[in-house]
């Protein structure tokens, strides 16, 4: 919080320090002597050096670190053996997508199929389907980017973390939505992201929370 200038400023002044003003204007020092008008002088004076500036209970930056995700179960799908309903909602989705393979992973409760295959410009691309019950949905595209490809506001979020990093693997996912995750991934945790950034109208915040899908 600030402190009030205006009231640190009115200390300053000796009508606050009881008296009265003599015959020519001067102010007396009443009763209360040298020392009260020293001491009140002097803690003016150290209010005013500090007015203006933020205490320290200003919040620190978030940590770009997640905790440890829910845990997966995998299995690894040919693209013949995909299921019709997962195939029909990518085609939809990337209609020229050739689609290389798959997985499907268990996890907290869901299940999703990681659909990956190729544009028709040759550019790799992955759809995240979620499995509702037999009805499927595409829940994310992503692609991976080299970390200078990144929105500068997305870098710029990362670097402010205390435990920032270098990312050795950055996956962008866009959403249903249109807003955009980036997943950061470090070399020694290659199967889930290190750290998360959202990204939305040029505004980019790290996730304290993982991503459900």
């Amino acid at each position: 919080m600030f402190q009030s200038c205006a009231r640190v400023e009115s200390l300053v002044h000796p009508s606050t320090w009881g008296g009265d003003r003599d015959k020519d204007g001067r102010w007396n020092r009443g009763r209360r002597g040298v020392g009260f008008k020293t001491g009140m002088m002097a803690a003016a004076m150290l209010a005013l050096a500090g007015c203006g500036q933020a205490d320290d209970g200003a919040a620190a930056p978030d940590k770009a670190a997640l905790p440890d995700g829910p845990k997966a179960e995998i299995a690894t799908i040919d693209a013949a053996n995909l299921p019709e309903g997962v195939r029909a909602v990518v085609l939809a989705a990337v209609p020229d997508i050739e689609i290389s393979g798959a997985q499907r992973k268990a996890r907290d409760g869901m299940v999703f199929y990681d659909v990956e295959g190729s544009r028709g410009d040759g550019s790799e691309v992955e759809l995240d389907v979620i499995d509702e019950g037999g009805i499927y949905r595409v829940v994310e595209i992503q692609r991976d980017i080299a970390w200078s490809e990144a929105p500068a506001a997305v870098r710029a979020a990362a670097d402010v973390a205390p435990d920032r990093f270098v990312p050795a693997r950055v996956i962008e996912s866009t959403q249903t939505d249109g807003s955009v995750i980036y997943e950061l991934f470090t070399v020694d945790k290659p199967d889930e992201p290190t750290a998360e950034i959202d990204w939305k109208n040029g505004d980019a915040k790290l996730r304290t929370e993982r991503n459900a899908y």
